[in-house]
């Protein structure tokens, strides 16, 4: 049990609690999560996650191109695999950004009444993050609840980090972001009609229209597994902009050929699981020379994905 937290009798009284962005929910954030469930559990009390959306980072510094790691939904669903009790999502603006550490945990405190707040090594809140960990054990002894902080996790010396993923898979290390999320990466959309030329050439492909705002992994093709209706098929997947068939294009496609599937599944959602990059996009000189590389990316792919160690996903 952490320092200064007390045992209650109720089991609705003095949640335990967290507050933070929790964007991708990576291993750092996970042991912030677990410490969370298993401490309320032990007091009895419920478990909260107060996040945020928009994301602070990308309202303040006003940031439109894709970011975002897990959608409110995706992260939603992560929580409560992990034992959370309770989610609840802040509308981030300009009135939240000014408010004082003081002022944001009074209110909270008072809707609340939480016991025990649970933050990671270098959280900080209010405006202009004024609310270092100083700072909340102050205002934990004056309104009654114990402040703890989590050590941080380290991959490669390195601290863990929401960034660090970003970065990642923007190279196209997605073996970095997947060890690092400690599940693969995925994304969900509907399946959409294309242009019909994978169907042409004999490649079936489901075009998928993601939420804006969802980070892609670079240019690629991947091996990935595909959930449809819960159920999970092997996928060679191509994130790009298709340069053998169009010139400077600049609309970025996602399209998941699914090995040994005949399905409609227009208008239907389905995520797609990424487990490694098996090449960079290129330009091929005719569609022959295409359709011999596909081939290849088929059997890698199917190569790729039966040797499969990657941790369970806990996002499905």
């Amino acid at each position: 049990m952490a320092e200064g937290c007390k045992e209650r009798k109720s089991s609705m009284e003095g949640a335990w609690i967290t507050i933070g962005s929790f964007d991708g929910i990576h291993l750092g954030h996970q042991k912030i999560i677990n410490n969370l469930v298993e401490g309320a559990k032990r007091t009895g009390v419920p478990s909260i996650v107060i996040t945020f959306f928009p994301h602070p980072a990308a309202y303040i510094k006003n940031i439109t191109d894709p970011y975002y790691l897990t959608s409110s939904e995706e992260k939603d669903l992560i929580l409560s695999k992990l034992g959370v009790n309770s989610i609840l999502t802040v509308h981030f603006n300009h009135f939240i950004s000014r408010l004082s550490p003081r002022d944001f945990i009074r209110t909270l405190h008072r809707q609340l009444e939480f016991s025990c707040l649970l933050v990671g090594y270098d959280f900080r809140l209010g405006a202009d993050q004024e609310g270092d960990l100083k700072s909340l054990e102050y205002l934990g002894n004056k309104m009654g609840f114990c402040v703890r902080a989590i050590t941080p996790l380290k991959q490669q010396s390195k601290l863990i980090s929401s960034s660090i993923i970003r970065t990642a898979l923007k190279r196209g290390n997605l073996s970095t972001a997947n060890t690092i999320l400690g599940y693969p990466y995925s994304i969900e959309g509907t399946v959409v009609h294309g242009d019909g030329r994978g169907k042409h050439i004999g490649i079936p492909t489901a075009n998928l229209s993601v939420w804006e705002k969802k980070l892609l992994p670079a240019k690629g093709v991947y091996a990935a597994f595909a959930f449809i209706n819960r159920m999970k098929f092997p996928t060679v997947v191509n994130v790009g902009y298709r340069p053998t068939f169009y010139e400077n294009s600049e609309q970025q496609t996602i399209e998941a050929h699914i090995l040994n599937f005949s399905d409609q599944i227009y208008g239907m959602k389905i995520k797609l699981q990424f487990i490694s990059r098996l090449r960079q996009e290129k330009k091929f000189r005719s569609v022959n020379e295409l359709m011999e590389q596909i081939r290849k990316d088929i059997s890698y792919a199917e190569e790729a994905l039966t040797n499969d160690t990657t941790p369970t996903d806990i996002s499905s």
